[in-house]
């Protein structure tokens, strides 16, 4: 009995790993992605991000010289 739980114990992981790839796997191969969106949305909000990180970059900017 103990031998058995030993096995099943030593296979959970590479058989739960194999599992996970081939879900990744099978995503992927639907064109899909992570977040459900379409390519377009992506860039758009890549394309906002940046906007905010350039807003963010000016405002600290600002009270560091401001500041001073």
């Amino acid at each position: 009995m103990q031998s058995v739980l030993l096995a099943v114990a030593a296979l959970a992981c590479p058989v739960g790993m194999g599992t996970m790839m081939w879900l990744m796997m099978r995503g992927q191969r639907r064109g899909g992605n992570a977040e459900g969106q379409q390519p377009g949305e992506q860039e758009q909000q890549v394309a906002a991000l940046r906007a905010e990180i350039e807003q963010l970059k000016a405002d600290r900017a600002q009270r560091t010289h401001g500041g001073q």
